[in-house]
């Protein structure tokens, strides 16, 4: 049978507020979350053995279980009588580089045996699932511009979103394989009741608008990620001196970062600059929506 594809695009927290820690460990989030063109592969070959097989320039990066399996088991545990398959992943996102690589294969993944089971998808809460797997899962299932709380449950999607030239950097240097907890460990949270609820939504009429209130906020984790992988502080610097750049931050945990420019030409531009000063560091231009 022929395969289908699914794009795992890089996940990017234009914004992102930590409102405090709860009681069950998890930090409730405020951010808003797009999507770039850059992303891993994804396919499934109905009919062959289950199972994942993973390639790439990135694929010997991946330390650990990985996720896109778990996403086939729980899939399976979810409802036996799914055809599955064999799934293929062509690694091209850095791995544990704050842009939800491995969170978008696992979305992507339930997405392919979401829609090559037509008759039994219906009944199931693939949400629910995604949430199973990981903080970041639900939003990357969903691969639309959203506004994103609670720890990564609660979406909202933002439908008149407007498309952002970008550039993204990831400086390719080793970071912790606790990376993230020491991000949050060292923000040091406030403690925060049990019970979630939702941030207000944001609103905005426009790409300006939308771009003031993405300035106007930041990424909380910005000053303790650079404390845990101080390469971090080198990226936003040469972001941020070059005068294509209307905005450089910090994406996630890191360590990649991202400008906004005003047209593509000037993201193009931007990453040729940084490619070129900078030959080690992973630089890609693109669109964010």
């Amino acid at each position: 049978m022929t395969a289908i594809t699914s794009e795992a695009r890089g996940k990017v927290n234009l914004t992102l507020r930590v409102l405090g820690r709860r009681t069950d460990g998890y930090h409730d989030l405020d951010s808003i979350v797009a999507f770039a063109d850059v992303c891993d592969v994804v396919w499934l070959q109905p009919g062959k053995p289950m199972g994942v097989s993973v390639m790439g320039p990135f694929a010997a990066a991946i330390a650990g279980p990985n996720l896109a399996e778990r996403a086939v088991l729980a899939a399976v545990e979810a409802c036996p009588d799914l055809a599955i398959g064999h799934f293929g992943i062509e690694k091209l996102l850095p791995v544990a580089a704050g842009i939800g690589g491995g969170s978008a294969d696992a979305a992507a993944v339930l997405r392919l045996i979401r829609n090559s089971n037509p008759k039994l998808a219906p009944e199931i809460d693939w949400l629910a699932m995604a949430e199973s797997l990981g903080s970041d899962v639900p939003v990357c299932f969903l691969n639309t511009p959203c506004h994103m709380s609670g720890r990564g449950e609660i979406l909202r999607p933002l439908h008149a979103f407007p498309a952002l030239s970008a550039v993204l950097v990831n400086p390719q240097v080793p970071v912790p394989a606790d990376k993230t907890r020491q991000v949050f460990q060292r923000l040091a949270a406030p403690h925060l009741p049990a019970a979630s609820t939702a941030a207000a939504m944001p609103m905005a009429a426009g790409p300006g608008a939308w771009l003031d209130l993405i300035v106007a906020a930041g990424n909380d984790l910005e000053a303790p990620a650079v404390s845990v992988v101080p390469d971090i502080a080198d990226v936003l610097t040469a972001l941020r001196a070059h005068g294509l750049t209307r905005l450089a931050r910090l994406s996630g945990a890191g360590p990649t970062c991202f400008a906004l420019t005003e047209t593509a030409a000037d993201a193009a531009a931007l990453a040729a600059t940084i490619a070129e000063t900078h030959p080690t560091w992973w630089v890609r231009a693109t669109q964010l929506h």
